[in-house]
């Protein structure tokens, strides 16, 4: 009887948890199917087919194995992004600035890739790799000091610095720092030293197990943690924070600066691990992209993983697409787009399937002048 009674209960329970993962997923796939349809309304209209071209954007991205390692090389900066938007968005934070400080952090990360000198391989990488974190973090200091105290909202201050941080990494690229080797005239700076490359094990990306790391590492920083408690206090209501006594201005400074770092994680992976210097255009959009990989991941650490492999894939695979079914490159960019419109636009997907919002689902985010 009692075995019978504790087979009843784990069935329930485990009927209980594949029903809270529903809830839980199905806006995100709904969203990916929804425009996935879409485009391929879109497809049919520009004359191509369909289905040949999904397959061919398959092929391109999961193939084989060299087609996997290019999809997970893709999407590993894409997962930083992606936690640097989600982390800030648990505090009610909106980061835009993911791609200034992803910027700097690539920037940083080939200096100290091509400058420093007689370090062994590991150390000579964790190092650089760290440079170009701590840049970022340092750069999303700036928005976080001013919401924390002055009020301004992060969202102004963070596509403000964007543009700041484009502007003079470009500079930085094509002047103080520019690659004169060969006569060379591409704005990019000299080739980091293979002691600071991030290597690859057969055709992964050793970077993808460090995203993955960060994203463990973030969930049990939010989940389990004291500090993770006051961030999400301080994002479901700063004053009720503030009453508790905790230092609402401290962790919003802290939650940006730890975002930041994310951030120029991902900038620094990507020149240290693919582009092995800093070229201005390589890591464009991959900062906003985060935004779509956090939001399609329902700002879940262990979500943003598919979310940022599925646009690696599209990514990966959007060349082979172009070519085999011939379709435009933008295709993909229009298909990520509605996704991002059908996640955030979740009320026209709950009518259709015909689901009520769950308490605490939705992603709140500060007003303009809360602290």
């Amino acid at each position: 009887m009692d075995d019978q009674q504790t087979s009843e209960e784990g069935s329930q329970s485990f009927k209980a948890w594949l029903s809270a993962l529903w809830r839980v997923m199905a806006i995100p796939l709904a969203a990916v199917l929804l425009a996935l349809v879409i485009g391929a309304v879109l497809l049919a209209i520009s004359g191509a087919n369909p289905f040949r071209a999904y397959a061919a954007l398959i092929e391109g991205s999961f193939g084989n194995m060299k087609a996997f390692g290019r999809t997970l090389a893709k999407a590993t900066p894409l997962i930083f992004s992606g936690l640097a938007v989600a982390f800030a968005f648990k505090a009610g934070l909106f980061n835009i600035g993911a791609q200034g400080q992803l910027l700097f952090g690539a920037l940083v990360s080939a200096v100290a890739g091509f400058m420093i000198k007689g370090l062994p391989p590991f150390l000579h990488a964790t190092l650089a790799l760290l440079a170009g974190a701590t840049a970022g973090a340092l750069f999303a200091a700036i928005p976080g000091v001013l919401k924390a105290y002055t009020g301004a909202h992060e969202v102004i201050t963070t596509i403000m610095l964007n543009y700041v941080a484009i502007n003079i990494t470009d500079y930085i690229a094509d002047g103080p720092l520019k690659d004169t080797s060969g006569g060379n005239v591409i704005a990019r700076t000299p080739a980091i030293l293979d002691s600071a490359k991030i290597p690859s094990i057969g055709e992964i990306p050793l970077g993808f197990f460090l995203a993955v790391l960060a994203s463990v590492l973030v969930w049990w920083l939010l989940w389990r943690t004291t500090l993770g408690f006051e961030i999400r206090t301080v994002g479901l209501s700063p004053h009720a924070a503030k009453y508790a006594g905790m230092k609402v201005a401290f962790t919003v400074t802290l939650t940006m600066v730890i975002s930041g770092f994310l951030a120029g994680m991902g900038g620094g992976i990507e020149t240290l691990g693919i582009v092995g210097r800093y070229q201005p255009g390589f890591n464009a959009g991959l900062g906003f992209d985060g935004i779509t990989i956090a939001l399609l991941g329902k700002t879940h650490p262990f979500g943003i993983i598919p979310a940022a492999i599925l646009i690696g894939a599209m990514k990966a695979g959007a060349s082979t697409m172009q070519f085999n079914a011939g379709v435009a490159k933008e295709i993909t960019d229009v298909i990520q787009a509605l996704m991002l419109f059908f996640v955030t636009a979740d009320m026209i997907v709950r009518k259709i399937l015909r689901t009520k919002a769950e308490s605490g689902e939705k992603i709140t985010l500060s007003g303009w002048g809360q602290q």
